[in-house]
């Protein structure tokens, strides 16, 4: 093994967490190098793929810390981290200012409060992946830019495989290169590889019981090589058991025009999701993130499947920029139909007997406006009656290596580990609990990899502080 190469701070991966933190602390002085396992010019990563929205739990930005720590609170049920849910809505706002400052535009997407800060030029409006030269790739080319003007550097086809250390504290990595085995050594290792999604041994052990029937809804790179490498020398892991996502339409597994976009959130949350045997198995309620967690929890997650009405497809299904309805039409997702529910039942494989008792039972609860869910359902009634195979797509995982408010790694002993830091989705403590509550994954990327350049950069002026 030879060592080739030294840096004040060595960056694991080339994302918007890893590039934000690489730039800033090159702009104050430091030499930084990131290493990306992506060989291509604009190699993918979940942030070159994004759609572009900055907010915090779908709240917008510019409405202040107390509204952001609230909204985290209320998405996650007050079960993210309470420092570093501090963190993300005190440092939103000037994170942003910052990325701006990069020459990274910024424009209103739309009227809801999650919208109201959009990278530019937006996505296509059309269904399938749409995202070259978009906004958030553009993003990366400018942040690119950006490290290399401060002298900065970006290898590509580095991917990091084991960290260096010295006794206690993290002192660089080993990386695999052009097959071969090199050793980069920093004063600052910061892990910003994204989560484990790509990762199928690590879905099947915190995840689902059968990964391989869950849409990769991501740019698939997140193997959870950081998560790995940071367990090995004794970071502390928050709970890994929830995801970012949606629910697609079963075909997005063989249909690439079907994801990320069109999703089947909206009619599940006025319908229901039913299993095989006809029966509901989660809160449809709670939304398209957590509906997405509790389909990939099931024996097999590809036996969901949704079930809702003509006035529901006429409707709700038509909310969204790029809705279930015309969408999942124009792209030939499978769709059944039918004038009563038990010719849908026959048609969709579902117990008939068994889904007429969950619709009687949900009609009921909403006739007497005591349904048995959260949220706001709509009668089964209006025929014809739809039924929508479904599968969950998995965007980033929301568990990972545990942090402070400053980006350092926790111990599983206690305290921090000196030298290593992380940030993004490698990260954990964030997002997550009982109901999968979303805090904004662009936001904490950003926010988190300019919280852990500025502990490093005050840990080289001040050499004393531990």
């Amino acid at each position: 093994m030879t060592e080739v190469a030294a840096a004040d701070v060595v960056v694991v991966g080339g994302g918007l967490a890893g590039l934000a933190c690489a730039v800033h602390c090159a702009e104050q002085g430091l030499s930084a190098l990131v290493l990306e396992a992506g060989e291509a010019p604009r190699y993918l990563c979940n942030s070159r793929i994004a759609m572009g929205f900055f907010n915090v739990a779908m709240q917008d930005i510019a409405r202040g810390p107390q509204v952001l720590r609230q909204a985290i609170d209320q998405a996650t049920r007050q079960s993210a981290d309470p420092a570093l849910a501090d963190r993300l809505a005190n440092q939103a706002a000037p994170s942003l200012a910052w990325l701006r400052r990069q020459g990274v535009r910024l424009i209103v997407g739309g009227h809801a409060p999650a919208n109201r800060a959009m990278l530019a030029p937006p996505a296509a409006v059309r269904p399938g992946l749409q995202w070259d030269n978009r906004g958030a790739d553009l993003m990366l080319q400018r942040l690119e830019r950006n490290l290399r003007h401060h002298g900065g550097q970006l290898w590509r086809g580095a991917r990091a495989i084991e960290l260096l250390m010295d006794r206690r504290r993290c002192v660089g990595v080993v990386v695999a290169a052009g097959g071969q085995r090199r050793t980069v050594v920093g004063q600052a290792v910061v892990l910003a590889d994204g989560g484990f999604q790509a990762n199928l041994d690590l879905l099947r052990r915190y995840i689902s019981p059968a990964p391989d029937k869950i849409l990769q809804r991501n740019a698939g790179t997140g193997r959870g090589d950081g998560l790995l490498m940071a367990q090995a020398i004794g970071a502390k892991l928050t709970p890994m058991d929830r995801f970012y996502g949606h629910v697609q339409s079963r075909d997005a597994l063989s249909n690439a025009a079907l994801w990320p976009y069109p999703t089947v959130d909206h009619p599940i949350m006025a319908g229901i999701a039913v299993d095989r045997r006809g029966r509901r198995f989660a809160d449809e309620g709670l939304g398209g993130v957590a509906m997405a967690n509790a389909i990939a929890r099931l024996a097999d997650p590809l036996e969901a499947v949704a079930v809702f009405d003509h006035a529901t497809w006429m409707g709700q299904a038509r909310s969204f920029i790029l809705p279930s309805n015309p969408h999942l039409v124009t792209q030939r997702a499978t769709i059944f139909a039918a004038g009563d529910i038990a010719a849908l039942a026959q048609r969709a494989g579902i117990a008939a007997e068994g889904l007429a008792a969950t619709v009687a039972a949900h009609n009921s609860g909403v006739r007497r406006n005591e349904p048995a869910r959260t949220g706001a359902p709509a009668p089964i009634s209006t025929p014809p009656f739809y039924a929508v195979p479904l599968c969950a797509g998995i965007t980033y995982t929301m568990g990972g290596v545990a942090i402070d408010a400053g980006g350092r790694v926790c111990h599983v002993s206690g305290g921090t580990i000196p030298g290593l830091y992380a940030a993004g989705s490698a990260t954990g403590g964030h997002e997550g609990g009982p109901c999968a509550g979303y805090t904004g994954g662009l936001m904490k990327a950003l926010t988190f990899g300019l919280a852990a350049a500025e502990s490093i950069v005050v840990r080289h002026r001040e050499p004393a502080l531990s």
